[in-house]
């Protein structure tokens, strides 16, 4: 008897476990794309140059250059931060967002005196909010003589 009862809970838990296997009803969500839909607006920021080269310059005599971007975007551009890799340069920059289609400037000043005599090259890292390229390297060099 206590094998007939074994043998019926047996049968009854392997049912129990087969029916738990059962697989249930699957919801699928599908997304639909509208291409005429207007996709999010981003800034984009385009240099004429990323590179200037000073040639050669007096160690006594600060020298200037001027990096000129346009914001080809259709959102407003904004220079987060202009950072150079030393003291001896140092950029300088609108805070101001620059509108789609306008241009702005990065001016960058190279004090040679503290940047030592021979040949230099330096580096400025700008951030913004463009979607494309946010971090861009810009690049002075030239010679500094006595």
């Amino acid at each position: 008897m206590k094998k007939v009862i074994f043998a019926a809970l047996l049968m009854i838990g392997g049912v129990g476990c087969v029916q738990a296997q059962t697989p249930t009803k699957k919801t699928t969500t599908v997304t639909t794309v509208n291409p005429n839909a207007k996709s999010e607006k981003a800034a984009e920021i385009k240099f004429e140059t990323i590179t200037h080269d000073f040639g050669t310059v007096k160690a006594d005599e600060p020298v200037k250059c001027v990096f000129s971007f346009t914001n080809t975007g259709d959102a407003p551009l904004v220079i987060h931060q202009a950072i150079a890799t030393c003291g001896c340069t140092v950029p300088n920059y609108s805070k101001d967002p620059v509108k789609p289609g306008e241009k702005g400037q990065i001016e960058v000043t190279y004090n040679g005196r503290a940047g030592g005599i021979g040949r230099f090259m330096k580096g400025i890292t700008v951030r913004s909010n463009a979607k494309t390229n946010p971090v861009i390297r810009l690049t002075i060099e030239g010679e500094v003589a006595e």
